[in-house]
């Protein structure tokens, strides 16, 4: 069955992708050797051990700007390297889309959207497979400025189901929790939800209005996501000690390495943490500096 999925994957034309265009934020894609990378299989092993049935797994957050979009392609990024496994990255943020473009791809359409009101259109028409990534992504498609009637459609619904039947890992990036119901309406189709809380910007009382408008059950866990304590103790020393003993590399690597680490300066002081609860958290405190990882 997976082969024939395969084949009917579209099969995307080099001038569809800007491989240039990546975001270097992406460091689970474009630097999978980092530390910084190596937070996000922090929530891939959860995902594999602590939730082995959670398969469609929605990334949100409070507020837009939070990191949720940034997680998702990542946790996509760490979950697509296991061998054998077949991730779909699936943009359902139709208000603001941004997956694509974030991975260099150049057409937005036809999307998730095209395929929900087009009958006719199939997830082998529309899913991509990029070419430098072992990754499959599902673009949102044309913008919409009210998408309530088609996130309650049941041709999303079928959609949604199966991609469950033809991947191991649906990552769907979704709109903020709070400001839209977006989120919220598709919750019955996902299997848990990842909240992504930006350290010393989200405010406590907006973590708490998403909790509360979450289902307790679906909530895999809280992403404290930007920290920007120092390293110290075991993790400064794991920090120093991560690429001892590579192989030396070119200068113009090493030049282009450290100027994809000052982009992403802000991702690398967060060192991103999962905190995958077992109760609800009150939030974080206004103005804390301090991630926690906590597991089920």
């Amino acid at each position: 069955m997976r082969d024939v999925i395969t084949k009917s994957e579209k099969l995307t034309d080099q001038q569809e992708w800007r491989l240039d265009a990546v975001d270097e934020h992406l460091v689970s894609l474009i630097d999978p050797t980092s530390f910084e990378a190596d937070q996000y299989r922090t929530l891939r092993h959860v995902l594999e051990w602590k939730h082995p049935t959670k398969k469609v797994v929605a990334v949100t957050s409070a507020l837009a700007g939070d990191g949720k979009t940034t997680t998702a392609l990542n946790l996509a990024g760490a979950l697509a390297h296991a061998p054998g496994v077949r991730v779909l990255i699936c943009d359902l943020d139709m208000r603001t889309p941004s997956v694509g473009k974030r991975l260099g791809l150049v057409p937005q359409s036809p999307g998730l959207v095209d395929m929900v009101l087009d009958a006719d259109l199939t997830l082998g028409d529309v899913v991509r497979r990029h070419p430098r990534f072992p990754l499959s992504v599902l673009p949102a498609g044309r913008p919409l400025t009210v998408s309530y009637e088609l996130l309650q459609s049941s041709r999303l619904a079928e959609l949604l189901q199966q991609t469950r039947e033809q991947y191991d890992y649906v990552v769907v990036d979704t709109p903020p929790v709070v400001p839209v119901p977006d989120a919220r309406l598709i919750a019955d189709r996902v299997d848990g939800y990842l909240l992504v809380v930006a350290a010393n910007r989200t405010p406590r009382k907006l973590v708490e209005d998403a909790l509360n408008l979450m289902d307790p059950a679906k909530l895999i866990g809280i992403v404290f996501n930007g920290d920007d304590r120092p390293l110290s103790g075991y993790y400064g020393y794991y920090a120093s000690y991560y690429g001892y003993g590579r192989p030396a590399r070119r200068e113009k690597a090493r030049r282009e390495k450290a100027r994809r680490k000052k982009a992403r300066r802000e991702t690398r002081r967060g060192s991103i943490f999962a905190a995958l609860l077992g109760r609800r958290p009150a939030g974080p405190s206004e103005g804390s500096s301090s991630s926690k990882t906590q597991d089920r």
